[in-house]
C-alpha cells in the first residue's frame, strides 16, 4: 500500500514548523511520503526581514537552506509557484522556475497529493494606491529585504558627498505604522550609527529624516493604548517623525503626498501599510473571504474540500466569538501545533479538533534602543506590560523558539553559543 501523500505549499514559518514534525514523526519511518514546495531556495523568519533590510542580520548566516532541512528531517522538497489545482484529481501545477535571466531552470510540473496544506502566507496591500509598485520598496521576502539594503547603503554612500545630496538630511518615507513599519524605523537609527562607527560614511543619526505615516489615529492600530503611548514616545525620542491621521494618495519619485495635500520628499520609500493574501488564491476555485483568504472550517480543512487544510496568513478560520483568527506569527504557530495533531488523527481515522486562537501578547522591538510589550497571563487573558531588557529578552525568545521547532533543542543550543561568538569576531551590521 502506498503511503499518504502529504504536500505542505509555502514554507514560511508555519509551513516549516509543520513539514519538520511531520517529516519526523511520518517521512522517517515511512509512514507518510510529506512535500514542502517553495519558491524560493531558503528560509528566514518573516519578523526578522526588517534586520535584514538594515544589515543587523545577516540572511546569509541565518537563512536555512529548504533542501538540506529536508534532507535531515524526512521529508522532501520542490521549489516550485503554486499555479493551478485540480481538486478532482488531486494535482497541483506548478509555474516553471526561472534564473535571474529569464530562462527556464525547472520546467513546469504537476504533483500529486492526497492531504494538501496551503501555507502561503500574505503579500503587502498597497490598496490600488498610484505610484506604489514603481517607488516603494516592499518587505515581504528576503530579495526585497536585501534590495532595501543595497538602496539604503548606496544612499548613505551618495550622501557621503555634499554635491550629491538631494536634501539636507537623508529622508527615508515608510507608509504603515504596524509592526514592520515601527520596527524599521528604529533600525534605520541604529544603522546609521553603525555606518558611521565603521567609517562607511560621515553621516551619524543626526542627518537621517524618518517620516513613519500611518492612516489609522496611532501608531501600531492593533495593540493596546498603553504599548502604541510608549511606543509612539521611544520613536519620537529617537527622532521619527510620526504622521498619524494621514492617508497617502500616491507616490512619486522621490515624494509622498498625502490627503492633506502635504508632499513629503524622501529619497527612500518602504511601504508597510496593509497585507492581504496571494492574489493567485483567486484562481484555486476555494471559497474566500473579502480580503481573499480562503475560508476554512474551525479543524482549519477549507469549507470546500475535507482533504485541503490552510493555515497562517492565508486563511480565514472563525473562532467562537464571531472573530477570525488574526494574522500574525503566533497565529501560524499555534496552528501549525493544531493541525500537526490533526493531520495525525487524519491518517488514524480519528476526530479532528477546533483550533482555538490563545493571544500571548505582543512585543515590539526598537533596535538595540528598547523592547516594549505585554504579554497575556493565563486564562484571565490579563496582560502583564514589560519593557526594556526583560521585553528584549521575551522578543528574542520568539525566534528562539522557532529554531527550536525545526532544529531540536541541542542544535538551537548550538546556534545560540555560536550567534554569541560572531557578535565578538564579526561586524555588528552587514556592510556588504
Amino acid at each position: 500500500m502506498n503511503s499518504t501523500r502529504i504536500v505542505v505549499v509555502g514554507g514560511g514559518a508555519g509551513g516549516l514548523e509543520l513539514v519538520t514534525r511531520l517529516g519526523r514523526r511520518l517521512g522517517r519511518r515511512g509512514k507518510a511520503d510529506i512535500t514542502l514546495i517553495d519558491r524560493n531556495t531558503t528560509h528566514i523568519w518573516k519578523p526578522l526581514l526588517h534586520e535584514v533590510a538594515t544589515g543587523a542580520l545577516d540572511s546569509s548566516i541565518d537563512e536555512i537552506s529548504y533542501q538540506s532541512h529536508a534532507q535531515l528531517n524526512g521529508y522532501r522538497f520542490q521549489r516550485g509557484t503554486l499555479e493551478g489545482l485540480d481538486r478532482e484529481t488531486r494535482q497541483l501545477r506548478l509555474a516553471p522556475v526561472l534564473d535571474d535571466y529569464g530562462q527556464e531552470v525547472l520546467p513546469a510540473r504537476t504533483l500529486d497529493y492526497d492531504l494538501l496544506v496551503l501555507a502561503l502566507g500574505s503579500v503587502s496591500n498597497d490598496f490600488g494606491t498610484p505610484g506604489v509598485a514603481e517607488h516603494c520598496h516592499f518587505l515581504d521576502s528576503p530579495a526585497q529585504a536585501e534590495a532595501f539594503r543595497h538602496d539604503m547603503l548606496n544612499t548613505f554612500l551618495r550622501y557621503s558627498d555634499p554635491e550629491r545630496r538631494q536634501h539636507p538630511r537623508l529622508t527615508v518615507g515608510i507608509v504603515g505604522a504596524g509592526a514592520t513599519g515601527v520596527e524599521l524605523s528604529a533600525e534605520l537609527y541604529d544603522a546609521s550609527r553603525m555606518l558611521h562607527s565603521y567609517g562607511f560614511t560621515e553621516m551619524d543619526s543626526r542627518n537621517l529624516e524618518v517620516h513613519l505615516i500611518e492612516a489609522a489615529p496611532d501608531v501600531l492600530p492593533a495593540l493596546p493604548e498603553r504599548i502604541r503611548g510608549a511606543v509612539r514616545t521611544e520613536l519620537e525620542r529617537l527622532g521619527v517623525q510620526v504622521h498619524t491621521g494621514t492617508r497617502v494618495v500616491c507616490v512619486e519619485e522621490g515624494a509622498i503626498v498625502t490627503a492633506d495635500e502635504q508632499r513629503i520628499e524622501t529619497d527612500l520609500n518602504v511601504w508597510a501599510a496593509g497585507i492581504k493574501a496571494p492574489d493567485m488564491l483567486r484562481e484555486l476555485g476555494l471559497t474566500l473571504d473579502r480580503n481573499q483568504r480562503i475560508k476554512v472550517e474551525p479543524t482549519l480543512q477549507s469549507v470546500d474540500d475535507p482533504n485541503i487544510f490552510v493555515f497562517g496568513d492565508c486563511a480565514s478560520c472563525p473562532q467562537p466569538d464571531g472573530s477570525v483568527v488574526p494574522p500574525r506569527a503566533q497565529a501560524a504557530h499555534q496552528q501549525a501545533q493544531r493541525l500537526y495533531k490533526n493531520l495525525l488523527a487524519r491518517l488514524d481515522n480519528g476526530m479532528l479538533k477546533p483550533f482555538r486562537y490563545r493571544d500571548r501578547g505582543s512585543l515590539i522591538s526598537l533596535a538595540h534602543f528598547e523592547a516594549i510589550g505585554s504579554l497575556m497571563r493565563g486564562a484571565s487573558a490579563r496582560s502583564l506590560f514589560i519593557e526594556g531588557r526583560l521585553a528584549k529578552f521575551f522578543y528574542a525568545s520568539l525566534y528562539r523558539m522557532h529554531q527550536r521547532a525545526i532544529h531540536g533543542t541541542a542544535k538551537t543550543a548550538l546556534i545560540l553559543l555560536s550567534d554569541g561568538l560572531n557578535r565578538f569576531i564579526r561586524p555588528r551590521m552587514k556592510l556588504h
